[in-house]
């Protein structure tokens, strides 16, 4: 694992949260907007039980996040990251990464509805800008 990748990765963890998650749902890919929180490489985001994603994680776990990009022009770093979605039970962790920008949705850490996905990246593609060839990162 190149440490210089692992570092360009996790700056962009700490600097773009938001960004789009595509689950599979009836065979065909469906993507929404995400707001995402990291512990290493580890990504997480707060959903609802009510919602389609939930269903579409418990048939098929593979996600797709986009994250970058975020209106600056095509000069921006980005990067595309293949992972296993499951639900993460931990109330500490609930507690750490549900904030007041979630409220909309989700209305406190202990709502019954709040499921926090933890998602295991298995393939980060780095982009420094649109058009150039990505740096991989494979998870063994």
């Amino acid at each position: 694992m190149s440490a210089q990748l692992e570092e360009k990765i996790m700056k962009l963890l700490d600097n773009h949260q938001i960004g789009s998650m595509a689950t599979v749902r009836n065979g065909k890919p469906y993507s929404r907007f995400m707001l995402f929180f990291h512990q290493g490489l580890t990504l997480y985001t707060a959903t609802s039980k009510k919602t389609h994603k939930a269903e579409d994680i418990r048939e098929n776990p593979a996600v797709h996040l986009l994250l970058g990009l975020e209106g600056n022009g095509f000069r921006d770093e980005y990067a595309e990251i293949e992972a296993n979605a499951s639900v993460e039970e931990s109330s500490s962790l609930k507690e750490k990464f549900w904030n007041e920008k979630l409220k909309d949705w989700i209305k406190s850490p202990d709502d019954p509805d709040f499921l926090l996905l933890k998602l295991e990246p298995e393939k980060f593609c780095y982009f420094s800008k649109a058009g150039e060839e990505p740096e991989t990162l494979t998870m063994d």
